[in-house]
């Protein structure tokens, strides 16, 4: 019996598959590139090991101002010095497990939020819970944990709040704008309007100086209400208004058959939006609905200017001690990281959402 013989495989060759295939085809695919490459490798040779050096092998990290001042590299010790006070502002040495504890609850949540599966009823009541813990945690006055004024918060903590409860809070209001600014009621879509096109015309800075020193003018004598409560507000109502502008955008993006499916089968408005036209719309917008939120998030820091202590001040009040003046760059460096951090990792979850709902297709 005539023994059939299989014909050899034949491998790509070595240049072509691979890391070298990749380097071939991606840094070396041409004269221009190759020129681009060299330039690019020669300019990496020559910042980033003096960089290196600067940042890790010549800096000081545990000594003070003093003896940083006479270091060749980077004063870490600025931050491992200060990082208490960075974190947590004024809020009292003590009691700084308050905070922190309350800023791993809230990182605890956000974890547990990522999973899709596990957007269901018991998640809501967690967060409920959790919130409530966490501001128990930061006020105190009951079970026998002393009371800490609002006045006495900030660094991290305040930060985390005004971004986290911001942005919660601004998403659900943009998505009811944009469906008040194409309702049929004149009157609704009237008062939509103005108050998108008011709040978007303004730069969120003019904001908090109206909550902050123009709106307590307007209350009856004895009346205050919290600033961080008013600059809170004024950063929902900044967000939501833009928000709601992607979301009109979404709705639009919805042809009239959706409308006519829905109502073919006898859902009303309110079902209408829940069930077919909002899960599609806000699908569509996810992107820059994300990068709104992503600016929203950085733009907390300008609660700076009406003299809240959060992670910019904190850094700065430090900057501001002779000891340590002269040493701003390794204080943003470390500051710049932990909101790109942030940044980073809404970004990162929006595009997995985005896959996992396969909005491209």
């Amino acid at each position: 019996m005539e023994q059939i013989v299989q014909p050899e495989e034949i491998k790509p060759p070595v240049t072509s598959i691979g890391v070298i295939g990749w380097i071939k085809n991606n840094l070396f695919n041409g004269v221009t590139n190759s020129i681009l490459t060299l330039i690019t490798l020669f300019l990496l040779w020559k910042t980033v090991p003096p960089l290196f050096r600067w940042a890790f092998i010549d800096s000081a990290w545990q000594t003070t101002g003093q003896a940083c001042r006479e270091a060749a590299g980077a004063c870490w010790s600025i931050i491992t010095m200060n990082y208490r006070f960075i974190l947590f502002g004024f809020y009292p040495y003590e009691q700084q497990w308050r905070p922190f504890l309350a800023m791993m609850i809230l990182f605890g949540l956000l974890f547990y939020s990522r999973d899709r599966n596990h957007w269901k009823k018991p998640l809501a009541y967690a967060w409920i819970i959790g919130l409530f813990t966490m501001g128990f945690l930061m006020k105190g006055g009951i079970f026998g944990l002393p009371s800490i004024e609002s006045t006495q918060w900030g660094g991290l903590p305040l930060t985390l709040l005004l971004a986290v409860f911001g942005l919660t809070a601004a998403y659900p209001l943009g998505v009811i704008l944009a469906l008040g600014r194409r309702s049929r009621m004149p009157g609704v879509k009237v008062l939509c309007v103005l108050y998108i096109e008011l709040i978007r015309g303004v730069p969120l800075i003019s904001l908090l100086f109206m909550s902050s020193i123009i709106f307590p003018l307007f209350l009856p004598e004895g009346v205050t209400i919290n600033k961080i409560l008013r600059a809170q507000a004024a950063i929902i109502l900044f967000t939501a208004a833009y928000i709601a502008e992607v979301v009109r955008g979404g709705l639009q993006a919805m042809s009239r058959g959706q409308y006519e499916a829905a109502e073919s089968i006898g859902l009303n408005y309110y079902l209408t939006m829940r069930l077919v036209i909002l899960p599609q719309a806000l699908k569509i917008v996810i992107p820059p609905t994300v990068s709104i939120l992503i600016s929203a998030f950085k733009d907390t820091s300008l609660v700076v200017i009406i003299a809240l202590f959060d992670l910019l001040k904190t850094t700065q009040s430090v900057l501001s001690n002779p000891e340590w003046m002269g040493f701003s760059r390794e204080a943003y460096v470390v500051v710049a990281i932990l909101y790109f951090l942030g940044c980073f990792s809404m970004s990162n979850y929006s595009r997995k959402l985005e896959r996992e709902l396969s909005t491209g297709n």
